[in-house]
């Protein structure tokens, strides 16, 4: 009897383990799911940050390159403030007459103010004196002769030039040094500058 209990025990033992390898177990086909159900979570939610990120990065574009326009408007302004300034003579400057220092200072807060203004809504001003002439971001209007500095330097500053974030708004209109010794190790690159000078 113990071996017929035990023979049966055994068989009884051996055949739902033959089932369970015949069919697949329920619990793997729910992992598997599970698992496929995680990746496509994980997917979206990638997908999702991705999206806000870039529409972040959009909208703060839109909202600097957005009023370019209105910015390159308002340089002539400056501009204009800044002429007026230059037009008034140095013994005029000097001589202290009330109505005359008053009309100077005023003109020179303003231009502070428009300036300050522009710089907050990330319009910044630029003057390249001294610097390599670079086509990205000076146009030159002339050669200056001056074997005194490298070729290819800025030497003069007729307006100065504006950027908005990492982009030009305006070039900053410059002279430029010829017939000086080259500048920099490569002088290819001088002499592309050179080019791109008698071109404009």
């Amino acid at each position: 009897m113990t071996e017929q209990t035990a023979r049966t025990e055994e068989e009884a033992a051996g055949q739902p383990e033959t089932a369970a390898a015949a069919e697949p177990k329920p619990s793997t086909a729910l992992d598997r799911e599970h698992a496929e159900m995680k990746d496509r979570l994980l997917r979206t939610l990638a997908e999702m940050e991705n999206l806000r990120k870039r529409t972040e990065r959009e909208v703060a574009d839109a909202r600097l390159y957005g009023a370019a326009s209105f910015a390159r408007d308002v340089l002539g302004v400056a501009d204009n403030i800044r002429r007026a300034l230059d037009a008034v003579p140095p013994e005029a400057r000097a001589n202290d007459q009330a109505g005359m220092k008053a009309l100077v200072d005023g003109v020179e807060l303003t231009e502070r103010e428009l300036l300050k203004a522009l710089e907050k809504n990330g319009v910044r001003q630029f003057t390249p004196h001294g610097e390599k002439f670079d086509p990205n971001v000076h146009q030159a209007m002339f050669e200056i002769p001056d074997p005194s500095v490298p070729a290819g330097s800025i030497v003069q500053v007729m307006q100065p030039g504006y950027m908005i974030g990492e982009r030009v708004l305006r070039p900053a209109l410059v002279a430029v040094a010829k017939g000086g010794p080259k500048s920099g190790p490569n002088s290819a690159s001088g002499n592309d500058n050179r080019a791109a000078v008698q071109d404009s």
